[in-house]
């Protein structure tokens, strides 16, 4: 578990494993932490295929003939499971967010704690990195992204001081880039860089599309019955979660009958987001913002 320590992992299998012979998805593979809780559940006429879009987590594979390690971003989910011949499954989970592997190492970039190349890329393949939005993003791209991604105060000020300063010279490390901001108090620089390495993430990434992507999707292979269960880490993914699963829409409000009632895609085991308790936060630190949520597909 030294690549990553899985959040609420026995809740969280326990709620998706409802067929031991049924094909189950593991949307982000990571340290193989949920995949491999998932295969101790599962019967030897089960399948799970696991998605990952970072070549790191090749050396996590798992031996298994149940199953299949797909190195693609989950926003292509049906595609791949058409390739492999899967129509439907019955269960899919997603643990969104950062591995502890991507944050701790540190040219990978997504850390405030190292001076490393702004890099950001869950798949080290593609082209765009923090690097490049930082550089060449305009100031009004960059003040959306805050303001949006980051849900930053002042972002068009931030903006402005991060062009400015490119201007005079490229910014091309952790460090150049937190030290034009270095006259933000001590007792607000946690927070203020968590938000914004946070929003640089999610626009090199295109976080929040892969993820309406995959819900939709998801809703599509799932069976009638079937379970999805998502893991969150901050509000901006947990709110589109929330809405999706229970009106199947990100925005504006579902169409009613005469009577008021629409059709719910899923039912909510219960209305609350279910979180890490006391002693899970005391191992695992990272699981303190962790809010999951579970949904039942209606027919």
């Amino acid at each position: 578990m030294s690549y990553h320590n899985p959040v609420l992992l026995r809740s969280s299998v326990d709620a998706l494993v409802q067929n031991p012979d049924g094909v189950y998805v593991d949307c982000t593979f990571g340290g193989g932490g949920h995949s491999a809780e998932i295969l101790k559940k599962l019967s030897p006429k089960g399948r799970l295929f696991a998605f990952d879009q970072d070549t790191d987590a090749l050396s996590n594979s798992i031996l298994d003939e149940r199953f299949t390690l797909i190195l693609q971003n989950f926003r292509f989910l049906k595609n791949y499971l058409r390739f492999y011949q899967i129509e439907q499954v019955d269960g899919i989970l997603a643990d969104l967010g950062v591995s502890s592997h991507q944050f701790d190492t540190a040219e990978r970039g997504f850390s405030t704690r190292f001076d490393n190349i702004l890099d950001m890329r869950m798949n080290p393949n593609q082209s765009l990195s923090a690097k490049d939005v930082i550089n060449f993003y305009s100031e009004e791209q960059l003040s959306e992204i805050f303001y949006l991604y980051g849900e930053l105060p002042q972002p068009k000020k931030i903006a402005k001081e991060i062009t400015g300063k490119r201007n005079e010279k490229k910014i091309n490390t952790t460090q150049e880039l937190k030290e034009i901001f270095s006259y933000i108090p001590a007792y607000r620089q946690n927070k203020f860089f968590a938000q914004l390495f946070q929003a640089l993430r999610i626009e090199v990434n295109d976080e929040m599309n892969a993820l309406k992507e995959l819900l939709v999707q998801s809703m599509e292979v799932l069976k009638v019955g079937g379970t999805l269960v998502f893991i969150s880490y901050h509000s901006l993914e947990d709110r589109l979660v929330k809405k999706f699963i229970k009106t199947g829409l990100f925005t504006g409000e579902p169409e009613r009958d005469i009577f008021g009632n629409w059709h719910k895609p899923f039912e909510l085991p219960q209305n609350k987001a279910i979180t890490p308790d006391e002693n899970e936060i005391n191992e695992n630190s990272r699981a303190r913002s962790a809010k999951m949520r579970i949904a039942i597909k209606n027919g």
